[in-house]
């Protein structure tokens, strides 16, 4: 077996920017960093005979970013015709209002701050642009208002920073909450095992080919997790800060801000199951 193969969903090497299906497209945003990973994957999805598309995640408000996404379509000989948010961090939202401007479209996503235009989303809604056909999935827990879409034709789900391409994703305390991601990521699992969704479409890093492997992985990490933040209560570490520099402590210092936000959200968890 490959190293390649054995990372958690197989993710595919190489440029980042590109065809990803054959109805997905990705411009990677240049906001790399060691929490956007190689930057915001904005996505073109359309059908491959449309002259229509559809954006998911115009990422920062960046005008140089958010023109080279309108190029890519036009030169596919496609004009934008929907904007959709999968949830309303900056580097995936904060450009929508620029972008929605530039390419006169509606802004749908479950936040009704984050909409423009009368339409919001919500589970069970289906988008049809051009022939194309994606499903709402409802995923909170990374934050409240976080959806996925599913792309049946492509056996594919887009998932904002449901799950990513590479590493795990930080459940964002108080506004995400960890059974509701645990909760998503069943829901996620299912789409794998009853829908034959087999691709993951990231909000950041890769595309990855195994999307039940992922899925499986990220419960088996977050069950791991969360039994370390038990055993680290239990040794008197009862704060997030020194629960963190206990279970963290082979993490980069960087990401610890962001995992003390994730640690709330586990003992949050507990006291609430009563295991703490």
């Amino acid at each position: 077996m490959s190293e390649a193969a054995a990372l958690p969903g197989q993710p595919r090497g190489g440029v980042l920017s590109g065809p990803a299906t054959t109805r997905a497209v990705n411009v990677l945003a240049p906001n790399a960093s060691a929490m956007t990973l190689d930057g915001t994957n904005t996505w073109i999805v359309a059908e491959p005979d449309s002259d229509l598309a559809v954006v998911i995640d115009p990422g920062p408000l960046d005008d140089g970013h958010l023109r080279a996404v309108i190029d890519s379509a036009e030169r596919a000989g496609r004009r934008i015709a929907l904007t959709l948010l999968t949830h309303g961090h900056p580097d995936h939202a904060e450009g929508a209002a620029r972008f929605a401007e530039l390419t006169r479209t509606k802004v749908r996503a479950l936040d009704p701050a984050l909409r423009l235009g009368d339409e919001g989303l919500s589970t069970g809604d289906v988008i049809t642009v051009g022939g194309l056909e994606m499903y709402v999935v409802p995923t909170p827990g990374h934050t409240a208002d976080s959806l996925s879409f599913h792309l049946p034709a492509d056996r594919a789900v887009l998932t904002g920073d449901t799950i990513l391409g590479r590493g795990t994703t930080v459940v964002a305390h108080p506004d995400g909450r960890l059974g509701d991601y645990l909760d998503s990521l069943r829901r996620l699992r299912s789409l794998t095992v009853d829908d034959g969704v087999h691709t993951v479409l990231p909000g950041h890093g890769p595309v990855l080919d195994d999307a039940q492997g992922a899925v499986e992985f990220y419960l088996a990490h977050r069950a791991h997790r969360l039994a370390q933040v038990e055993t680290a209560v239990e040794a008197g570490h009862r704060t997030a800060p020194e629960v963190v520099a206990q279970v963290y402590a082979d993490v980069d210092r960087t990401l610890w801000p962001a995992a003390e936000l994730s640690v709330l959200a586990q003992l949050e968890y507990l006291g609430e199951h009563g295991l703490i």
